[in-house]
């Protein structure tokens, strides 16, 4: 059994979910997947295998007769589709049928090829199924939402396409595609694995990976604006401690500092004499940690998502349903690779991370709204009229209780386990909750970086620097300044929380 056989890269599911490209049907492993179909019809002559002829989870005690195995796989799909809630994003969905795909080009699900065409069709054309977000505890993989998408690839159920929810029958007939058809577990196949949860962590993973670029630059700005002395980000240091991501990050710090005019070289203060009557230094011999330790708080986040998209990318590549078809051993495994707690574990391990970005983002704005600790700024940034205006003030709240939020959502939920399925699924993962949860925390360190943002905008307003910071900080500087001009007057922050918001998720 070819176990290395990687055919769809974390990189490549981004190309399709955000850069708008397709699929090479035509360059699919088509034959192999029809080579495992073809020794599953043979193989499964006057054989018990389940999910085939046999009825799933703890009624596979009972055997279906022959008549009736068709009906069998369209049941699971239209029984099990049973979730709650709101839809998963479409950026979720789709990322949900790019997994669902990379299990299925593993050749290990004795899938139809059709099925496999036909799920890349409606990934190259938008078709998005609605899949609700509750419904999975990530032990049989995600059965209630993986059903959903079956659904719509049987022609039933509705879709996103064009801007709108539509039945999915007339969807497909105004493209020109025919619902799946029935060959032999095409139903089991696509409801059992850990799909969803693996998109839904793609998409997180994206995001994730972007706000720590977003961390280390405000990191920076910070540091800037303190005229901390740099040393903090030198290389000499940061290489006596052996973990790379500190080491990247401090490179990243220093790369994104380039050009800088307004930290200070402690050889060129401190180290060059002159300071034998000096009782006490006006400036600080060395700022607080969460401007000075950004190496050290950000260099595990680091490493936490260089495993995560490590672990993505093997479950994107992996066959996660049951049973496994394997033809090469001319065999039929059961197990339970449909069990998410490998996604469980690291969508955890990832929200757990970014929390710690939101709580560093969240006292460096401490320090910026706080006169009394900083000595430089305005008490909240105020340009205005003390008293009579407040500044950035009720700012803090916004960023304070999200940050709040997130550190309440820290909690691991992989040590949840709730049994189920008449115990049949006695210890469950949760890692589609899991990766949602993760998802919940993401959307709130935006908000807080997108105050963060603005709070640096404004500190360099107060200082009048703009024309000392490094280009790649100055650049930021502008595009926030494009969205929001330096308050003086009191009006409302929402609208331009809420666009800072989006210049963080799109990029410069």
């Amino acid at each position: 059994m070819n176990i290395h056989n990687l055919n769809i890269s974390v990189s490549q599911a981004e190309d399709i979910l955000y850069r708008g490209k397709k699929t090479d049907i035509c360059a699919l492993p088509l034959a192999k997947v029809e080579r495992c179909y073809l020794f599953l019809k043979q193989f499964a002559a006057e054989k018990v295998i389940y999910g085939i002829n046999t009825g799933f989870g703890p009624m596979a005690q009972w055997r279906v007769d022959d008549r009736y195995l068709t009906d069998l796989q369209y049941n699971i799909i239209r029984s099990h589709s049973t979730g709650a809630g709101e839809p998963l994003s479409l950026l979720q969905a789709k990322a949900a049928m790019i997994a669902r795909l990379g299990t299925f080009l593993q050749a290990r699900s004795g899938v139809h090829p059709d099925v496999v065409r036909l799920l890349a069709e409606f990934i190259n054309r938008d078709i998005i199924p609605f899949i609700p977000r509750h419904g999975s505890v990530g032990a049989s993989g995600d059965l209630v939402q993986l059903a959903h998408m079956a659904l719509t690839l049987i022609g039933e159920g509705k879709v996103h396409y064009n801007g709108e929810w539509r039945p999915t029958s007339e969807v497909m007939q105004e493209n020109g595609l025919q619902p799946m058809q029935i060959h032999i577990r095409e139903g089991l196949s696509l409801t059992n694995g850990t799909s969803v949860m693996t998109g839904i962590a793609i998409v997180n993973q994206h995001e994730a990976e972007n706000l720590l670029d977003w961390a280390v630059l405000t990191t920076v700005w910070m540091n800037e604006i303190a005229a901390s002395y740099n040393d903090f980000m030198d290389e000499n240091l940061n290489e006596c401690r052996r973990h790379e991501g500190q080491q990247v990050i401090a490179r990243m710090m220093r790369e994104k500092a380039q050009g800088d005019r307004r930290m200070l070289r402690r050889e060129h203060h401190l180290y060059n004499g002159g300071h034998e009557g000096d009782k006490v230094f006006g400036h600080k011999v060395q700022a607080y940690y969460s401007l000075r330790c950004a190496p050290q708080i950000f260099g595990p986040v680091y490493d936490t998502l260089r495993s995560a998209r490590n672990i993505l990318e093997e479950e994107l590549n992996s066959a996660c349903d049951n049973p496994i078809v394997d033809p090469d051993s001319c065999n039929v495994y059961h197990g339970g690779n449909f069990h998410g707690d490998y996604i469980s574990l690291e969508e955890d391990k990832v929200k757990i991370a970014m929390v710690r970005i939101a709580m560093t983002a969240e006292r460096q704005m401490n320090y910026l709204f706080h006169d009394r600790i900083n000595g430089i700024l305005p008490p909240f940034l105020n340009l205005g009229t003390l008293g009579l205006n407040y500044g950035m003030q009720a700012c803090q709240f916004t960023a304070t209780s999200t940050t709040a939020e997130c550190q309440t959502l820290a909690m691991p939920n992989y040590v949840h386990s709730i049994p189920n399925n008449n115990d049949n699924q006695d210890i469950v993962s949760m890692g589609t909750n899991t990766a949602l949860l993760c998802q919940q925390v993401l959307q709130n360190v935006h908000q807080v970086m997108s105050i963060h943002l603005i709070s640096l905008a404004q500190a360099v307003d107060c200082l009048s620097i703009r024309d000392e910071l490094a280009p790649a900080v100055r650049k930021v500087y502008d595009a926030v300044r494009e969205i929001i001009p330096a308050r003086i007057a009191d009006k409302p922050f929402y609208e331009e929380i809420a666009k800072v918001e989006q210049l963080i998720r799109q990029g410069l």
